[in-house]
């Protein structure tokens, strides 16, 4: 009698904290359905329909003119490969840094910690044009390569390594730093087991920390992608004048051509893109949930 007596204020309330629950989030559900879902139902709209003498009808001559124009698709396609390089080159970088982060125990670990997160501090625009002072024609580089008697190298200044060296320095305190939180969940008990059973450090890796981090390399590749598909400032200011990434690209077909409906309908191909990409984000969450 006393565990039934006790079980129904209980469930008496937990149904007299819903409400409240459920008023709490409803505003920032309804902030979210402004700002986010709104845009997008509109996007869809405009780009679907085309205002004719007969009222709105459904259109996909926007989307036909996109995938058909040779040019979008190279802005497309240079974009993909942009996004390709700059995750690889994430990975090959940030992943040797949160390992040392994450099993190093000596002083010179906060100093290697400060300058992986020290672009965090740079806005865009700075280390784009840091970036050019450094790399471009006449920039440091040549100065030093000049008083050293040796030939110039060619500068990556307005090529697509441009935005592939900008966007990866931009990219690595948030990766560093999610890396380095998936590699905290991997036991010190572990790794002195497989140390002590005589596993290597390429076994270690291999068979010991890396399946303790998928996830926690996919959201921090899912980020890293969404972040860069969808980037407008470095690849602007470093990137080449044709072809162009499609933060770009969109901003001159809406400001320069004057052409709002193609703009959308180039904001939307690249929303259906990135929202492939934040599907393997939205899996990993609740894959490493269900496994907690």
């Amino acid at each position: 009698m006393t565990v039934a007596g006790a079980t129904v204020p209980a469930r008496l309330s937990v149904q007299r904290r819903r409400p409240t629950g459920l008023l709490l989030v409803l505003f920032p559900v309804g902030l979210l359905g402004w700002l986010i879902v709104y845009p997008i139902l509109n996007a869809l709209v405009t780009t679907l329909t085309l205002r004719t003498d007969e009222g709105l009808v459904l259109s996909l001559d926007s989307y036909v003119a996109f995938f058909s124009d040779p040019y979008s698709l190279n802005n497309l396609a240079l974009t993909f490969w942009t996004t390709a390089v700059c995750a690889v080159l994430l990975l090959v970088i940030c992943l040797p840094i949160a390992l040392y982060l994450r099993f190093s125990r000596g002083p010179l670990s906060a100093y290697v910690q400060a300058l992986a997160i020290f672009p965090l501090f740079v806005p865009s625009v700075i280390l784009a044009y840091a970036l050019i002072r450094t790399l471009g024609p006449n920039g440091m580089v040549d100065i030093l390569l000049n008083a050293a008697g040796l030939p110039k190298l060619p500068s990556p200044y307005l090529t697509p390594w441009g935005p592939v060296i900008g966007l990866v320095w931009d990219n690595i305190p948030l990766t560093v730093l999610m890396l380095t939180a998936g590699l905290g969940q991997v036991s010190d008990n572990a790794v002195e087991a497989a140390r002590d059973a005589g596993a290597r450090p390429r076994h270690l890796l291999l068979h010991i920390i890396l399946p303790q981090i998928v996830n926690a390399l996919l959201v921090a590749l899912a980020f890293a992608v969404l972040g860069i598909f969808s980037s407008f400032t470095l690849p602007y200011v470093l990137g080449p004048a044709s072809p162009e990434l499609m933060g770009p690209y969109m901003q001159r077909t809406f400001a320069d051509l004057m052409q709002p409906r193609m703009a959308i309908t180039q904001a939307v191909i690249t929303f259906a893109i990135c929202a492939v990409f934040g599907a393997f984000y939205v899996r990993s969450v609740i894959r490493s949930r269900e496994v907690r």
